[in-house]
């Protein structure tokens, strides 16, 4: 596998999301990769603002002791991004700590993974291979942004499906939004480490005995996101069972303050990845409370494949992926019909919970990473041998998300190939 440049939209943190899982997938494969994770800037102007000097004595470069490959990068950002001057000044300070950091960490003619729909301008000035641009949420549908920000997002995501040599997205909505400005698309969907859950899953269909319930929800907490008129309604009508939210907490003051005028509503802190199964196996039903909305169409949730990895009874909305699985959930859209969902899932037989781990093991990271080693190797972008950037034709695409392969398959980057 190449050497790798990723930068990301998010920190490397306990909170693992698509960006984490398929770095360390590919690092645990090829003990010889190196990896530059760009993540968050330190941010000085905010700092500054707030009296924080902490900013100044945070590590600029960090490693990861279970993945020696890995370089953790947190650039400095010392202006604003409002106006076009810091912008300027941000991208060049960027750019020069990007080289640096991959200098002294050794990388070679490395691949550009771009997951931040700003980093347009390093396309081409890092001395790549190959330009990936992998698209996880349509920031452009988020109501909660600002139109003028919005416009921003738009016009540095179109510059990107336009540069990029592959574009990458995680479900048939942003394939279709994505498509025509694409030299070549994939759709390789999010997946799961399976065989990390569902230890102790129930299969009794012992879930209508006595004592309080607990419907749980793990993920982002954000009102894009949520649909917050659900969730008091479920909290209102089963005042002896709790809901339960864990995630980062991106809640408004006031949302906040609705949700714990409940008093069985709990807002729990974000679960770091290794916990996730012992927290999905404490809830009686996992509930996904999404609005539909353009924004959540376009997205893949990762918890629809840890749901299934858990093999516990789940009650959604009918939201972009959980559809597809309606014959192993519980959908409804509204306050009746989700209620209706939570009251059939809560007195589930236990019959469905072998066949959802069975599907989630279908969907592993491992068969993910796999998918899009096979494009670069297609591409030509595994073997070390002098950058050569190849053009694909316009509106190009493949849709991926095979299941696992056999654990014994050779590895390609021996032969040349993945």
């Amino acid at each position: 596998m190449r050497d790798l440049i990723f930068i990301s939209l998010e920190n490397w943190d306990g909170v693992w999301r698509r960006n984490q899982f398929l770095c360390a997938e590919w690092l645990r494969r090829f003990p010889g990769m190196r990896l530059l994770f760009v993540g968050r800037s330190r941010d000085v102007s905010h700092s500054l603002r707030k009296g924080d000097s902490s900013v100044f004595s945070q590590p600029a470069q960090q490693k990861v002791e279970e993945l020696p490959g890995l370089t953790i990068l947190n650039p400095l950002k010392l202006l604003p991004n409002s106006l076009p001057p810091g912008r300027w000044l941000n991208q060049q300070v960027l750019l020069a700590e990007i080289r640096r950091a991959s200098q002294r960490a050794g990388l070679r003619n490395p691949l550009l993974w771009i997951n931040d729909h700003f980093a347009a301008p390093l396309v081409g000035r890092l001395g790549e291979r190959a330009v990936i641009y992998d698209v996880t949420d349509d920031w452009t549908l988020m109501s909660s942004i600002p139109a003028p920000e919005r416009e921003r997002i738009r016009a540095a995501d179109t510059a990107l499906c336009k540069k990029a040599d592959l574009v990458v997205v995680c479900s048939e909505a942003l394939e279709r939004s994505r498509k025509p400005s694409c030299r070549k698309l994939v759709r390789v969907p999010n997946g799961v480490d399976a065989a990390r859950y569902g230890q102790g899953a129930d299969q009794t269909g012992s879930r209508s005995g006595a004592g309080p319930k607990t419907f749980g929800y793990l993920g982002t907490l954000h009102s894009d996101r949520l649909d917050l008129e659900l969730i008091t309604t479920l909290a209102q009508r089963r005042l002896s069972d709790r809901v339960v939210l864990c995630g980062p907490d991106l809640l408004t003051a006031a949302e906040r303050v609705r949700l714990n005028a409940s008093s069985n509503i709990e807002l729990r802190p974000a679960v770091n990845y290794k916990e996730v199964p012992q927290v999905l196996e404490s809830f009686d039903v996992c509930i996904l409370p999404h609005l539909c909305t353009p924004f959540t169409e376009s997205l893949n949730p990762i918890k629809l494949w840890e749901y299934l990895a858990s093999g516990k009874p789940v009650a959604a909305t009918p939201v972009a992926g959980f559809r597809d699985y309606s014959h192993l959930f519980h959908l409804g859209k509204g306050g009746a019909d989700f209620l209706g969902a939570c009251e059939k899932a809560l007195l589930e037989d236990g019959r469905l919970v072998g066949v959802r781990m069975r599907e989630a093991a279908r969907h592993s990271w491992r068969a993910r990473a796999d998918d899009l080693l096979e494009v670069f190797r297609q591409e030509g972008w595994m073997a070390r041998s002098p950058m050569r950037r190849t053009r694909t034709q316009p509106g190009t695409r493949r849709t991926l998300g095979r299941a696992e392969m056999p654990v014994g398959q050779p590895d390609m980057c021996a032969s040349g190939g993945g």
